[in-house]
């Protein structure tokens, strides 16, 4: 599996939830160290600069996004929220969060691991609490657990993106039929 973050949920709090993908299965980690959790950030446009990260800020990162997923989980599923997630992603979001600056260039965006991660929090409190809600799905490949925002006509996407999820279960359908189809005989 490919190392690049993926941005295709529709909103940062659902992507971050997503560096763990493959949840029923493989469980593929994307933060397995500082340089990658810091990667995401700035991948992912919450800043444009930040100062190295430790193993605190992954062990911290990883906590939130579960907390983030499972409040996200209980949302999906009509649920009442997990009450120790909310504590995690309520202290988080009560963190400094990012602050961007004006300089002659244009925006700037600097910060630590630990603000960049309260920005997340926030933005996990702000897509929970909001209007979009209603719009959270789970992507409809069985191997995938990425959640995402579907804001198809008459909500009818089926997966996080067509060119992680979709093409996939396109193509492994099609090959069943043409495994199913029955040769046409000579005559």
């Amino acid at each position: 599996m490919n190392l690049d973050h993926v941005f295709v949920c529709g909103h940062p709090a659902l992507d971050f939830a997503a560096t763990l993908r493959a949840r029923r299965s493989t469980r593929f980690e994307m933060f397995v160290t500082p340089e990658r959790l810091n990667a995401w950030y700035l991948e992912s446009g919450l800043v444009d600069t930040i100062t190295p990260g430790g193993e605190d800020d992954v062990r911290e990162a990883i906590s939130v996004r579960e907390a983030v997923y499972r409040l996200v989980t209980d949302r999906r599923l009509g649920e009442e929220f997990d009450p120790d997630a909310l504590d995690v992603v309520n202290a988080a979001a009560r963190k400094t969060p990012v602050t961007p600056q004006l300089t002659p260039a244009g925006r700037l965006t600097e910060a630590t691991p630990d603000q960049a991660l309260a920005t997340v929090a926030r933005q996990a409190v702000e897509l929970l609490s909001g209007p979009d809600v209603p719009l959270i799905k789970e992507c409809g490949n069985p191997e995938c657990t990425r959640v995402y925002i579907d804001r198809s006509r008459g909500m009818r996407r089926q997966w996080c993106g067509m060119e992680s999820c979709g093409n996939k279960i396109k193509a492994a359908a099609y090959r069943a039929r043409k495994k199913t189809a029955t040769p046409v005989g000579h005559g």
